[in-house]
C-alpha cells in the first residue's frame, strides 16, 4: 500500500541540489540542521528551518581560502563563529571576518607522487581526490581525513607517539584541537580515497568516517576521543558499504551496499541488526540508491533505482526503523524532479527540483 506524501513547504533555493544530493547538509545532536552552500568564492551557511520559512539571507558567510579548490567536505562550528575547510594540502580554520585562525598542513591529494609545487598556496594540482573534516558537536575538536606527507610518522597507539614506517601518501584520520589546530591524535588508514565524508553521532562522542575508493569499494570507520586516547574500529569485511545516516536517538546507523543490493541497520560496533533488500518494479530488479536515512526515530526513507539507473523508474520507500520492513512506496501529488531525498529526523524529508531550483519539504502526515 502506498503512503501519501503531504507537502509542507516549497521554497526557491538556487544551488540547493547539494543540500539533498551531496555533502552540503550538516546536522548536529542539538537539532541544528544547516545547509553549507557554495556561492562564488564564498561558503554560505543557512539554517534549514529558516530557509523553509522563507529566509533567504545566510546566517554566516566565509570566504573560501583557496578559490580554485572546489572539492573537499567542509564544516562549521556549532555557534557559527568559524568554518573549517578541507583543502588539497591543508585543513584551515577561518573566522567570520575571513581571517585565518590556524592551519594544519598535510600531504597533497593530487595524484602525482612526488610532484613539485610552485610555492603558491592557490595552486591546485590535477586530480579529483579529496578529504573531509567535521567540527565536533561541542565545538572543541576537528576531525579530519587527510593524506600524509612524504616522510610521515604516525602513532601505533593513536596518540601521536612512536614512529611508523615512512611512506608517501598514507592516509590518516586526525583529531585536532579546534582552538589552534594542534594534533591530538591520529589513526593511520588503509584506504585509498577518491573522497570522504563525516557523520557525528547524536551522543556527541562518536564520529563516523566514510571513505569512498571509487570502483574499488567503500570503507566505514567509527571512533571516539576521550581526551587521552583515540579508540577506533572499522565496519565489517568486505569493506564495501556507504555510511548513510545515524539514528537520532540510539546507537544505530544505516549503510547501503556499494552496488545497492541491500540496506543495513547496524549497532555502533558494526554488528547487523536488520537488513532490507529492495523491492521489484514488476519483473524489473531494483537497487537501493545512496539517498536514505531516518525520517524520525521510527521511520527510514530510502530511494531505489532500476537496473538501468532510469530516474523515471526511481521511487521512495518508507521502512520501519527497527526492522527495516517495508511500509510502502511514497506517493507524491507531483513527482519530485530529482530522485534524491534528504530526511531531517523530525518527521519530514526534503527533495529538490533542479529545473525550478526549488526545495520541497514533505511528511507522511497532513499535520
Amino acid at each position: 500500500m502506498s503512503i501519501t506524501a503531504h507537502p509542507r513547504h516549497s521554497v526557491p533555493l538556487p544551488g540547493g541540489r547539494a543540500l539533498v544530493n551531496g555533502f552540503a547538509y550538516e546536522s548536529r545532536g542539538d537539532g541544528q540542521r544547516r545547509a553549507l552552500l557554495m556561492h562564488g568564492h564564498e561558503l554560505e551557511v543557512h539554517d534549514v528551518h529558516e530557509v523553509l520559512a522563507g529566509e533567504r539571507a545566510p546566517t554566516a558567510v566565509f570566504p573560501l581560502p583557496w578559490p580554485g579548490w572546489d572539492r573537499g567536505v567542509h564544516s562549521v562550528s556549532p555557534d557559527g563563529s568559524f568554518a573549517v575547510f578541507s583543502g588539497q594540502r591543508a585543513i584551515r580554520a577561518v573566522g567570520r571576518g575571513g581571517e585565518t585562525l590556524w592551519e594544519y598542513r598535510h600531504g597533497c591529494w593530487g595524484p602525482e607522487i612526488g610532484h613539485p609545487h610552485s610555492g603558491d598556496e592557490q595552486e591546485v594540482c590535477r586530480g579529483l581526490e579529496h578529504g573531509s573534516c567535521r567540527v565536533s558537536d561541542d565545538g572543541g575538536l576537528v576531525w579530519a581525513h587527510v593524506v600524509g606527507a612524504e616522510a610521515d610518522t604516525g602513532a601505533g597507539d593513536g596518540n601521536g607517539e612512536g614512529e611508523d614506517e615512512k611512506t608517501w601518501g598514507t592516509e590518516r584520520w586526525v583529531v585536532l584541537d579546534a582552538r589552534d589546530g594542534r594534533e591530538l591524535a591520529r589513526l593511520p588508514l588503509d584506504s585509498v580515497a577518491a573522497g570522504s565524508h563525516h557523520l557525528s553521532h547524536p551522543d556527541g562522542v562518536h564520529v563516523g568516517l566514510c571513505v569512498g575508493e571509487g570502483q574499488d569499494g567503500v570503507r566505514v570507520y567509527w571512533a571516539r576521543w576521550d581526551g587521552e586516547k583515540l579508540t577506533a574500529w572499522d565496519v565489517g569485511t568486505p569493506a564495501d558499504r556507504i555510511l548513510a545516516d545515524v539514528h537520532p536517538r540510539h546507537a544505530g546507523f544505516l549503510t547501503v551496499d556499494h552496488y545497492g543490493s541491500d540496506l543495513r541497520l547496524h549497532a555502533l560496533d558494526g554488528s547487523v541488526l536488520a537488513t532490507a533488500e529492495p523491492d521489484h518494479a514488476g519483473d524489473e530488479p531494483l537497487g537501493w540508491d545512496y539517498g536514505c536515512g531516518f525520517v524520525d526515530a521510527d521511520t527510514v526513507i530510502a530511494s531505489t533505482v532500476d537496473s538501468d539507473d532510469d530516474p523515471d523508474a526511481g521511487a521512495h520507500w518508507l521502512l520501519d526503523a527497527r526492522t527495516l520492513e517495508t511500509r510502502g512506496p511514497v506517493d507524491y501529488p507531483a513527482r519530485p524532479a530529482d530522485g534524491w531525498v534528504r530526511p531531517l529526523g523530525d518527521g519530514t524529508w526534503l527533495t529538490y527540483d533542479e529545473e525550478s531550483e526549488t526545495l520541497h519539504r514533505w511528511s507522511a502526515s497532513a499535520s
